[in-house]
């Protein structure tokens, strides 16, 4: 069997456990099934629903939610021009990730690269690297991209470019941090004294150990970049009409929350289920990918934290080789 063959069929492998570790935790195969009936609605709601989200039926403004009367188009009711509620929120799912996964997929890759290549080398790099990062969290990211987007035109271009800008030190601190601690590691210096280039020590050594931490980080900073544009679109500054937004929605029906209180709660309740599903799926993650605590997700739940011992191992390990 060659090299090829044996890595194809371990990776295979690493994916049938990590599989059946996420299907052993029900709390982490809710989150992923909600977020892949979030990213298969961002798909394939525009195209199939996009005319009924914004056909307005004038006479039968703000049904109620919960009713099969009117079709399932208006099982979540209507808002105040009588659009569907259900074919809003699926359509809005696209424009609300279309912001937040390139922007977290920008300043991950930016903040990435740059971090891992401050901190390998370390020096004027390292300073100037983190200096610059310094400035750029000195400001907060709500009020920066406020500030942007009220001085150039509100757009998701704008928005994704503004958020991803702000994101970045917190990869980049992150893979600096990592990378320097890595630098001085024997598998690095033995491939350093066989003339290995830095940038392939950085490929091949450094950047595989980094990226599951940095995985993690990007899994819960989607969490606050969603939030953030929904907080945009809510002050008017973020997805403008015609297109809609979670968050946009939120907006548009707050003044009606006394006689229709379905068209801003029910694109609210879209937003943190899907947060709090990103966040639980995150954790899982850092757990899955991280050998040293894999054996917790082995455990029934509320088991792992009182079997843990000092040294962070199963406390059954730690009684049998005091026995002995």
């Amino acid at each position: 069997m060659t090299t090829t063959e044996t890595g194809a069929k371990e990776r295979r492998r690493g994916g049938r456990s990590l599989l059946r570790l996420l299907l052993a935790d029900r709390f982490a195969t809710a989150a992923a099934v909600v977020l892949a009936l979030v990213a298969g609605c961002a798909l394939v709601g525009a195209p199939l629903l996009g005319d009924l989200a914004t056909e307005q039926h004038v006479r039968d403004t703000n049904r109620p939610p919960f009713s099969l009367a009117h079709g399932w188009a208006f099982v979540l009711g209507s808002d105040s021009l009588g659009r569907s509620v259900a074919a809003r929120l699926v359509v809005a799912a696209g424009t609300t990730l279309s912001v937040a996964v390139p922007a977290v997929l920008l300043s991950l890759l930016a903040g990435s690269v740059w971090g891992m290549w401050a901190g390998y080398h370390r020096g004027w790099r390292e300073n100037v690297s983190m200096r610059t990062a310094d400035v750029i969290l000195s400001f907060p990211s709500l009020l920066l991209a406020v500030v942007v987007l009220y001085v150039f035109s509100p757009s998701a271009a704008n928005i994704v470019l503004v958020l991803a800008i702000a994101r970045i030190p917190v990869y980049l601190r992150t893979a600096r941090a990592e990378s320097a601690e890595l630098r001085s590691r024997l598998f690095v210096d033995a491939a350093r004294t066989f003339g290995t280039p830095d940038r392939t020590i950085i490929r091949r050594h450094v950047a595989p150990i980094v990226l599951p931490t940095l995985g993690t980080v990007a899994a819960v900073d989607f969490c606050f970049v969603m939030l953030t544009e929904s907080s945009l679109s809510f002050l008017g500054i973020g997805i403008q009409p015609p297109d809609v937004s979670w968050g946009l929605m939120v907006a548009q029906g707050r003044q009606e929350l006394q006689t229709a209180w379905w068209t801003a709660v029910l694109p609210g309740l879209a937003i943190m289920i899907t947060t709090v599903s990103a966040t639980v799926l995150a954790g899982w993650a850092r757990l899955a990918t991280d050998p040293a605590q894999r054996w917790r997700l082995t455990l029934p739940r509320g088991r792992a934290g009182r079997a843990a011992g000092p040294a962070g191992k199963p406390v059954q390990e730690q009684t049998g080789k005091e026995t002995a």
